[in-house]
């Protein structure tokens, strides 16, 4: 993949964001686009072969649209400043994200504000069993990758049905479970930034484990 020419063109249409310019680097972006998927097939190939209960994404069903969702967010740029694509994307469950951009380039993974009936899931595991959740965001490596549960809102008071003096009080007032590893664009130009994509997959599992299994309960 060559990353060079994908943020070149992401600067270029930045600074044109209207579908007149896309029109015209349409064989462009289908191109680089091409390219990303085939890159992400080939991710996905080595994902399953380090993860025994990987889900199979292909690169297609994996990417985003690069057209914002105007509907909703009239006042956003016709076109995104980044690539972006899910990963071991079971149908409901917290899968593995790659962002890369101009604003920002992460991997990432979890639940991003998920609904009611999930967020009651994640909820009642935290309180049968948190100190595991909580063991996993202590672990060294993690910490060093991610820092922590990724900043959102939270609840002021604990939700309902949970005492305020709970053990895991501060987890169980969380409205987003996800970690993020923000990415420079030096380290993504690099050789080696395959293989940290690899390391930070296999850090980031426990935690995704732990989600997806208080979402199957």
């Amino acid at each position: 993949m060559d990353f060079n020419a994908l943020f070149t063109f992401l600067e270029e249409l930045s600074a044109n964001n209207h579908k007149a310019w896309m029109d015209q680097h349409r064989k462009r972006y289908t191109a680089l686009r091409n390219q990303f998927i085939s890159w992400l097939d080939s991710l996905d190939a080595e994902l399953a072969a380090t993860d025994p209960d990987y889900y199979h994404t292909p690169g297609r069903r994996g990417i985003n649209r690069i057209n914002n969702n105007l509907l909703y967010h009239p006042d956003r740029p016709v076109y995104k400043d980044h690539f972006g694509a899910g990963l071991d994307k079971a149908p409901g469950m917290a899968d593995f994200y790659i962002e890369v951009g101009l604003g920002q380039s992460m991997l990432a993974g979890g639940l991003w504000r998920p609904g009611k009936e999930k967020l009651h899931k994640v909820r009642e595991a935290i309180d049968y069993d948190g100190e595991v959740l909580q063991d996993i965001l202590e672990k060294p490596s993690f910490r060093k990758a991610f820092g922590g549960l990724y900043p959102d809102e939270r609840l002021v008071r604990m939700p309902k049905g949970y005492a305020a003096e709970h053990p895991h009080a501060e987890l169980l007032r969380n409205k987003t479970f996800a970690v993020a590893r923000p990415l420079t664009r030096k380290v993504i130009l690099s050789p080696g930034f395959e293989a940290l994509v690899l390391e930070t997959y296999r850090e980031m599992l426990p935690f995704r484990r732990y989600l997806n299994k208080a979402l199957t309960f």
